[in-house]
């Protein structure tokens, strides 16, 4: 055979053999690194959604701003990150993340399992094939969302047990999150700047009153240093915290990211129960329970914060019409829901 016939072959060979993909590079912010359950539940999935055409490497962060900067600089093809962060690739569904958004009372009295249902029914919502088109924004697409737990205050006093006696206290504030900062002083409270790597250090140091986390922070940051004998953990949630999960639509297969979503949306109950675990693992001394009072005046305020930081750019008035939609759904009796309110 000549030269020319066996490159021909070759050739023959190469265009008729299933290629190779490439790896995908996914950043997964996760406070315990490896450890962490945010980390072990995307290696499940990584390994669910090779039947798809992926190879996913993963790669986990302790900061959350280093994970987010690599994959917005091209280090990483996904991202895994909490909706604070997110919300510059995809605004409407980090819309979920917003104050108050998916906080259910009833009758004076904080319903956690229908403010979860809030963020389930909302989860499927945007999981659901007829919502693909909101998933994209620009060359991002939004490949999933779980839920990360309540945001709680975290105070070093118990004395300071409404808003009213948060007045002039110092609040960490994610100095990336304008919102926060402006409803801290909303409330009279006074802001002071952190990040995820440094506020737990902050309030257990002094150096803040009040912190903002879900309960899985309290056992790795050591919370319960700042709160020492005399603070407290407010059952109340300021919101649902979410993961979301974002990627490079041309890093994909076509038709990834309605499969990421659908598989991501169908582990809310097993995520549910870690998080449950980790509300348990907060001593019962520590809980403090809003009033009836309180908890109907907190969302009433929640709700107006919201709506202002809507106004001011903060957060995105489509996710949070849906929310509403969802929210009364859950608990139609609310008052807000025979309101014109968030109806953009």
């Amino acid at each position: 055979m000549s030269k020319k016939w066996q490159w021909a072959a070759v050739a023959a060979i190469v265009a008729t053999s299933p290629v190779m993909a490439a790896k995908q590079h996914v950043c997964i912010f996760d406070i315990l690194g490896t450890g962490g359950d945010g980390y072990n539940s995307a290696k499940d999935y990584a390994i669910e959604m090779q039947k798809f055409g992926t190879d996913m490497e993963l790669k986990a962060y302790v900061d959350e701003r280093v994970a987010v900067e690599d994959f917005r600089t091209g280090q990483c093809d996904a991202v895994m990150a909490t909706a604070l962060r997110t919300r510059q690739f995809n605004a409407l569904t980090a819309a979920l993340d917003s104050v108050g958004a998916s906080t259910v009372v009833r009758n004076g009295k904080l319903d956690m399992n229908g403010s979860l249902e809030v963020v389930r029914k909302t989860i499927q919502t945007f999981s659901s094939p007829k919502a693909a088109g909101l998933m994209v924004q620009g060359a991002y697409e939004v490949g999933g969302i779980v839920p990360l737990g309540a945001a709680y205050a975290f105070v070093n006093d118990r004395q300071i047990s409404n808003l009213e006696a948060a007045s002039g206290k110092r609040v960490a504030a994610f100095d990336y999150d304008k919102a926060q900062s402006q409803l801290i002083q909303r409330v009279g409270a006074r802001p002071v700047a952190a990040d995820v790597t440094n506020f737990g250090t902050m309030f257990n140091n002094g150096n803040v009153d009040v912190v903002m986390a879900p309960s899985i922070a309290f056992k790795p940051l050591e919370l319960y240093k700042g709160m020492g004998t005399k603070g407290a953990v407010h059952r109340f949630p300021m919101t649902i915290l979410t993961y979301q999960m974002i990627f490079k639509r041309d890093k994909f297969p076509e038709g990834f990211g309605q499969k990421s979503r659908e598989a991501w949306a169908s582990r809310f109950d097993n995520v549910v129960e870690l998080i449950k675990r980790a509300d348990a693992t907060i001593p019962a001394k520590f809980w403090l329970d809003p009033t009836d009072v309180d908890a109907e005046r907190y969302v009433n305020l929640m709700r107006d914060g919201r709506i202002d930081m809507a106004e001011k750019g903060f957060y995105d008035k489509k996710g949070l019409k849906i929310i509403k939609r969802i929210r009364c759904d859950v608990n139609p009796s609310a008052p807000d829901c025979s309101q014109p309110t968030e109806t953009w």
